[in-house]
């Protein structure tokens, strides 16, 4: 029995072919290799058979023409309209085609520069900003599958000015300053916020144990104050780490 590509519902198949069928896209399909639809097969064939047509068409249309040539004619036939226009005193014509040509030029490069500096600028940005926070996110225990969070909020605070990262607030324009208050945040110190603020993108282990601050545990190379403490008591926080990270808070709560 030659076996049916498609069903619409799995109770039109029969029972002893089941097992080599799959639902997708609502209806049930061979799970063969290589085996497709035959609808969509045609769809297919017939798009490349009309293409074909039409390049066969654009070559009979141009058949015998060499590109070359007609340049060289379109620059023979403008430079006789321009005699021609000089001939009859309209100079202020020569001068605004010349100028017409010159914009196109100018503004057809002016494009190609921008879009290469567009893709120098996204490589720049790849490399001083995305392989810069994950080294420095790396070494605080980022887990393997947040590489692509970690780098969109990067990208969300950091801007290359002058081929070097510099982090922004919100709106864009004001510079984030680090710790000091005066120096604009590194990677590193951001990195280190994510260590608190993001926890799930690291490991459980990051930042290592309860530190010898007796306020606070060492988290992702500075100290943040421990909730469970007496004197830095916070039910809010207690809640969001022993949801977000159960072995820090466990560390917290020991070392309080």
């Amino acid at each position: 029995m030659a076996l049916k590509f498609k069903y619409q519902a799995k109770d039109e198949v029969p029972a002893e072919v089941l097992n080599h069928y799959v639902e997708r896209e609502g209806a049930w399909v061979l799970d063969a290799e290589g085996a497709t639809d035959k609808s969509k097969a045609d769809e297919v064939m017939g798009k490349n058979g009309a293409l074909l047509k039409q390049i066969e068409e654009l070559n009979k249309r141009f058949e015998g023409i060499d590109p070359e040539e007609v340049r060289k004619l379109a620059e023979e036939k403008q430079r006789l309209e321009e005699e021609r226009q000089l001939k009859a005193g309209e100079l202020d014509k020569v001068v605004e085609n010349r100028v017409k040509g010159l914009r196109a030029d100018w503004e057809k490069q002016v494009t190609t520069l921008n879009a290469e500096r567009e893709a120098l600028d996204a490589r720049l940005t790849a490399i001083q900003i995305d392989q810069g926070v994950i080294t420095a996110a790396t070494k605080r225990g980022l887990r393997p599958t947040a590489l692509a969070d970690i780098t969109a909020r990067a990208r969300s605070v950091f801007k290359l000015v002058n081929g070097a990262p510099r982090a922004f607030e919100a709106d864009g324009q004001t510079v984030r300053y680090g710790r000091d208050g005066v120096t604009p945040m590194s990677l590193e110190e951001w990195v280190d916020a994510q260590v608190s603020d993001a926890p799930h993108l690291f490991e459980p282990n990051a930042g290592g144990g309860a530190a010898s601050n007796p306020g606070g545990a060492g988290m992702g190379g500075r100290s943040v104050k421990n909730p469970f403490r007496k004197e830095t008591w916070n039910l809010t926080e207690q809640m969001r780490l022993l949801k977000s990270d159960p072995g820090l808070a466990a560390r917290l709560k020991a070392a309080a």
